[in-house]
C-alpha cells in the first residue's frame, strides 16, 4: 500500500480548517478533491499555451490541441475503449445519458418499445427516458431491488422479453453503494436484442472499468468524481453503434464543410462535439488520470476497501443508526439513517465538527421511496481518506445522538 500521508500531501484542501477542524472531507460521491498536478495543469495552460484546439496552424493551438486530444487517448486506455473513435467528450454523466437518450434513443426506439430502468438509479439515468418515452408512447419498466439494495436478478430476467430494446442501469448505485452485476446485465440485455446503457459516474472512481470486458454498449462518467474538472465528461459506445446516430448538436467542428446547398458532418468522435470544447477541463482530465494511474486502480480499490468495512464495522455498532444499503459488493458509499433526527440536521452537526458528508435524496428520490424514508446521510470515501477520519465521523454522530436525546 502507497503511504496515506504523501498522497494528502497531494491534495492542498486536505490542510484547510473548517469551524477549528481539519476538514475530514467524506463527500467524494458528490465531487472528490483534485490533486496538485490536476490543478497546476490547469494554470500550466492558461499560462503557457492558452488557444483554441484542431484548426490553428501556430504553435499554441498546436500544443493545446496535442494536450487535449492526447486527454482522449488517455481516456480510451483508462477504460480499455477499442479505439479513440469511441471516445465522445462531453460536459458531464448527464450530458452523455442525454446524447444516447436523444440521438440514439429518438432515432431506433419506437412506440411501444420498453426501456427497463433500476429502481436505483440517479435521476440524470431516469428523467431523460422518461422524456423520450413520453414523446415517443414508450413504455418504461422499473427492475426492483432487494432489502440490501441489489438488482432482484429474477425479476431482471423476466421484464426481459422481446419488446424491450434498452436497459438503463448504473454501475454503482450513488445513494446505495451497491456494485451492479452490469457484465451479466448486459449479457441478458444483448441475448433479446437489447442495448444497455450505463452510468458509470460512481464506479469509475472506485475500481478498475473495463467496457470491452463489460460489453457495454454506452458507458457514461465524470471527470470531477475521479479528481478531475467540473463540467467535464465521458460516453462511451460502441463505434458500431455511434456511427448509426445523428449529431446530438450542430454547429462548429462537428462538420466537415458547409454550404447552402449541403453539409457534410465530422467523423467520430467529433461529429458529437459541436462547439469549442471545455478544453482546459480536458488537460486537466488528461491529469487525473495519470494521477490515478500512478497510484493505480486496483491499489485504490483496495485502499477504498479496507475504509468501507472499518466505517462499516464502527457506524453499525451505534445503537438508532440504521444503514440503507447493505450489499455484500460495495462501492466505498455508506448511507445511513438516525433514529428521531432528521439527516439534515445529521449534516450539519457534522460540519460544525469540520466533517463534510451529504444529506438528502442524492438525486435518487425513488431509492428514498423503496426505503420509506425521505432522505439519508451519505458518507462516501476516497482512497485519501483515513481511518481517524471515520473515527472522527462515528464520534460526531455519537455527539449528534446525544444533543437530540
Amino acid at each position: 500500500m502507497p503511504d496515506i500521508n504523501s498522497i494528502r500531501k497531494d491534495f492542498p484542501i486536505l490542510n484547510r480548517v473548517v469551524n477549528g477542524h481539519v476538514l475530514a472531507y467524506l463527500d467524494n460521491a458528490a465531487s472528490s478533491q483534485m490533486p496538485t498536478p490536476v490543478i497546476q495543469a490547469h494554470s500550466r495552460y492558461h499560462e503557457q499555451y492558452h488557444a483554441n484546439v484542431h484548426r490553428g496552424v501556430h504553435t499554441l493551438s498546436q500544443e493545446a490541441t496535442e494536450a487535449y486530444e492526447g486527454a482522449r487517448d488517455k481516456i480510451r486506455a483508462f477504460i480499455n475503449a477499442t479505439t479513440r473513435k469511441e471516445v465522445i467528450l462531453t460536459s458531464g454523466t448527464t450530458d452523455s445519458l442525454n446524447l444516447v437518450a436523444s440521438s440514439y434513443g429518438d432515432t431506433f426506439l419506437r412506440e411501444g418499445d420498453v426501456i427497463l430502468i433500476s429502481n436505483m438509479e440517479h435521476h440524470a439515468n431516469i428523467v431523460p427516458w422518461m422524456q423520450l418515452a413520453s414523446k415517443k408512447k414508450l413504455e418504461v419498466k422499473v427492475i426492483p431491488i432487494t432489502e440490501s439494495g441489489e438488482i432482484d436478478s429474477e425479476a431482471y430476467a423476466k421484464l426481459l422479453t422481446p419488446k424491450v430494446k434498452l436497459v438503463a442501469v448504473n454501475h454503482v448505485s450513488n445513494a446505495l453503494g451497491t456494485v451492479n452485476p452490469v457484465k451479466w446485465m448486459a449479457e441478458e440485455a444483448h441475448s433479446i436484442g437489447a442495448v444497455i446503457v450505463v452510468d458509470g459516474a460512481q464506479a469509475v472512481p472506485h475500481m478498475r472499468v473495463d467496457v470491452q470486458d463489460l460489453d457495454c454498449d454506452f458507458y457514461a462518467f465524470s471527470g470531477h468524481k475521479i479528481c478531475g474538472p467540473t463540467g467535464f465528461g465521458v460516453l462511451y459506445g460502441k463505434e458500431s453503434i455511434l456511427s448509426t446516430m445523428p449529431p446530438y448538436r450542430t454547429g462548429g467542428d462537428m462538420i466537415l464543410s458547409v454550404s447552402f446547398d449541403k453539409i457534410i458532418f465530422n467523423t467520430l468522435p467529433y461529429v458529437f462535439e459541436a462547439g469549442t470544447p471545455p478544453i482546459a477541463a480536458g488537460i486537466q482530465m488528461g491529469a487525473a488520470i495519470d494521477y490515478l494511474n500512478s497510484i493505480g486502480m486496483d491499489t485504490i480499490a483496495r485502499m477504498e476497501h479496507d475504509l468501507l468495512v472499518y466505517a462499516t464495522d464502527k457506524l453499525s455498532a451505534i445503537e438508532g443508526l440504521r444503514i440503507v444499503g447493505t450489499a455484500p459488493e460495495k462501492a466505498a458509499v455508506i448511507s445511513f439513517v438516525l433514529d428521531g433526527i432528521h439527516p439534515h440536521d445529521v449534516g450539519t452537526m457534522l460540519d460544525e465538527e469540520g466533517i463534510a458528508v451529504r444529506t438528502g435524496h442524492h438525486c435518487a428520490q425513488p431509492v428514498m421511496e423503496r426505503y420509506g424514508i425521505p432522505a439519508t446521510t451519505r458518507a462516501s470515501f476516497a482512497f485519501y481518506n483515513t481511518k481517524d477520519e471515520i473515527d472522527r465521523l462515528v464520534d460526531a454522530v455519537k455527539k449528534t445522538i446525544a444533543l437530540f436525546r
